[in-house]
């Protein structure tokens, strides 16, 4: 591939064009981003080449768009509007559905990729990309059947190259399954810290306190509300339901506990132990 393309150059696309410069180091990596400031960021720390305007995606090989999944929405067609029929466009959003209707008739539609990377750090912007960031991650494709066959090719051959594992699924299924391993520890993440900060006045006893049992679970929470809000707001009817049923389990877990009945308490937590062979099995 000789021209590269990233549309948003924080953690995702940055972390993406790190490793595209390694697969392809005689390519040159073209930056696309509204802020202005991450552009200059991302060169001066040699994360892209140069910076570009989406009406330079005609020379584009290949386009990574990194953006909110509700920018996303907005931009994806115009991305379509402007490259060759040899591109391939994927993005790397967190919610499929909505994108994947978006672009449903679009005459370009073969050329997109819906895909989505479980991949990540709590961190944002071009300062927090990283080589390998990719390596071993579950990669998820949506309608591969509706992108044109060498241009998967393309896009599957870059996966693997990046040390990807692929799952195929539908966008609806996606959207109901990632709501309940990402969306809801994000959610659940943001509302601990909420709590802790509302309790625990004193910021010098939450510094002290903190073990690494309330760091880890509340790491998720350093999460950029721009980035997360927009996911919340496309996967609602999914996000409502996973957290009907957690509140419902903490409801449950209290009711125990204000029973005395502390054998069941035990019994829920060992049973719940399984998903560390759950976890164990797919490392």
């Amino acid at each position: 591939m000789k021209n590269i393309f990233v549309v948003g150059v924080g953690l995702i696309g940055g972390s993406f064009a790190l490793d595209l410069k390694k697969i392809y180091p005689s390519s040159t990596i073209f930056g696309i981003d509204k802020n202005e400031a991450h552009l200059n960021e991302a060169i001066l720390l040699r994360v892209i080449d140069e910076k570009a305007k989406l009406s330079d995606l005609d020379k584009a090989d290949l386009v990574v768009v990194a953006i909110p999944v509700d920018a996303a929405l907005k931009v994806l067609p115009s991305i379509l509007n402007h490259v060759s029929d040899k591109t391939i466009v994927f993005d790397t959003g967190s919610t499929k559905e909505d994108i994947c209707l978006k672009v449903k008739d679009h005459p370009k539609r073969r050329n997109y990729l819906a895909v989505h990377p479980i991949a990540g750090t709590e961190y944002s912007g071009p300062r927090a990309a990283i080589y390998g960031l990719y390596k071993s991650k579950t990669n998820i494709i949506c309608e591969v059947e509706e992108t044109a066959f060498k241009l998967q090719e393309k896009a599957l051959k870059l996966f693997s190259e990046l040390g990807m594992r692929i799952r195929y699924m539908n966008p609806k299924a996606h959207d109901k399954h990632i709501a309940y391993v990402s969306h809801l520890s994000h959610i659940s993440s943001f509302m601990l810290s909420k709590t802790v900060i509302n309790k625990e006045k004193n910021e010098r006893d939450i510094f002290d306190l903190a073990g690494s049992g309330f760091e880890s679970t509340v790491r998720l929470a350093k999460s950029s509300p721009a980035m997360w809000t927009p996911i919340f707001k496309q996967n609602k009817t999914n996000v409502i339901e996973t957290l009907d049923e957690y509140i419902h389990n903490l409801q449950y877990f209290k009711k125990l506990m204000e029973d005395d009945d502390f054998k069941s308490v035990y019994k829920e937590m060992e049973t719940t132990n399984y998903i560390k062979d759950i976890l164990n099995g797919i490392q």
